[in-house]
């Protein structure tokens, strides 16, 4: 079953394309990671599909209804976590839950066995007496969460939902996930750290310049540039004119500095790294050498010609 199927979505600022003609479509039951260089589109996609934004043209179908007729029907039975976290300070952590979950008309004993329900989810049942002013930054996050979820949505997106956390915070938030989409679930996830994309993920969508340019699952993805392999080099001297001439290898698809390191993505069998070595040598020699399989990280580089975690995307 389709939850989500958009088709053919166009979104202007001005003179900007945000989005140009993206088709996408979600199943029941899927966690669809959602990812993207700065400027991609992401966010832009995912306030159309939430309302938030008007597109200029195409159509939005959610639970095979018409974003355009059914609006309201659509929203109560979805959850949008922010980027920015978006809660009530002044508020404890359980009048937080209980004042979102009022929002969508639950009220009495039902409103307070979801709250108890979307504490226990997030880990934050201890605290639910405590402002979020008390808590560390991964329990803000929790809370967060915990807000877009205390009405039970059958799709629940989250926008970064662990930018900025501790590693434990970050564990925590993931584990969440799966436990969320093993209890039925549909779940869109956008992040800047691929990892967590990998290990969540049924599906991935990658956007660039407000286009979808891939899609499959992270085996399926991978399978495409079997052909390729990457080559790490840390040099002595990495400058433009080091770069320049790597590319013009024979063989070379893209190379990438990353402060001393330079990636080099090259055809399987191209004899590169011997090439490449001896250029390194008129610019104080290499450091080191590391060559690796193909990863959802370097379909996302090989696609793109960008690293994923360059930054927060406007």
């Amino acid at each position: 079953m389709t939850i989500v199927d958009m088709n053919n979505i166009v979104k202007r600022y001005g003179k900007h394309l945000a989005l140009d003609c993206v088709d996408l479509y979600i199943s029941k039951g899927e966690i669809l990671g959602l990812l993207g260089p700065n400027g991609a589109g992401k966010t832009t996609l995912i306030h159309s599909l939430c309302g938030i934004i008007n597109i200029d043209s195409g159509e939005i179908r959610v639970f095979d209804k018409s974003y355009r007729d059914n609006m309201l029907e659509i929203k109560r039975q979805i959850g949008l976590v922010t980027q920015e976290i978006a809660i009530l300070w002044d508020l404890t952590a359980r009048e937080n839950l209980e004042f979102f979950g009022g929002i969508y008309g639950l009220k009495g004993e039902k409103l307070k066995q979801r709250v108890d329900e979307a504490l226990e989810i997030v880990g934050l049942t201890e605290y639910s007496k405590k402002l979020p002013t008390k808590f560390s930054g991964g329990m803000q996050r929790r809370l967060n969460i915990a807000c877009a979820l205390v009405h039970r949505p059958s799709l629940l997106i989250l926008d970064e939902p662990t930018v900025g956390i501790d590693p434990q915070s970050r564990n925590h938030i993931i584990d969440t996930v799966r436990e969320l989409n093993r209890q039925g679930t549909t779940i869109i996830y956008t992040t800047h750290y691929i990892e967590e994309v990998q290990s969540i993920a049924s599906r991935v969508v990658i956007m660039d310049q407000g286009h979808v340019i891939a899609q499959g699952t992270v085996d399926e993805l991978v399978e495409k540039i079997q052909h390729e392999e990457k080559i790490k080099l840390e040099v002595v001297e990495p400058n433009d004119m080091l770069i320049e001439k790597l590319n013009k290898l024979d063989g070379v698809k893209k190379v990438i500095k990353e402060d001393k390191q330079i990636v080099i993505i090259s055809s399987v069998g191209s004899g590169v790294l011997d090439r490449a070595l001896y250029i390194a040598k008129d610019y104080g020699g290499v450091r080191s050498v590391n060559t690796e399989k193909p990863n959802l990280e370097d379909v996302f580089l090989t696609l793109t010609g960008k690293k994923l975690r360059d930054g927060e995307e406007k």
